[in-house]
């Protein structure tokens, strides 16, 4: 099941830039954790998982639909920019 979850990133390529640059790691676990299905202690696996559906979604919105894996650097960046518009709010 997880591996669904992160289909459309480099994980190998992101854990790698996040040991790197390891003061990124903040910004992209905010956008991981407001990606989360709500209510999803209530439901197998018991994990805060998006959506398959919504995964799709933001996948294609964040690399333009072209389907190959983003970096761990778009990665990064895509979580900096949503945080940079939600302090806007």
């Amino acid at each position: 099941m997880a591996w669904r979850i992160v289909r459309g990133v480099n994980v190998r390529d992101l854990c790698t830039y996040l040991l790197r640059h390891p003061q990124t790691a903040p910004v992209v676990t905010l956008a991981a954790w407001r990606l989360r299905r709500r209510a999803w202690w209530r439901r197998a696996p018991f994990l805060p998982l998006p959506s398959s559906q919504y995964w799709e979604f933001r996948m294609a919105t964040a690399n333009g639909g072209s389907g190959a894996p983003m970096t761990g650097r778009a990665v990064v960046e895509a979580a900096t920019w949503s945080q940079r518009q939600r302090a806007g709010r």
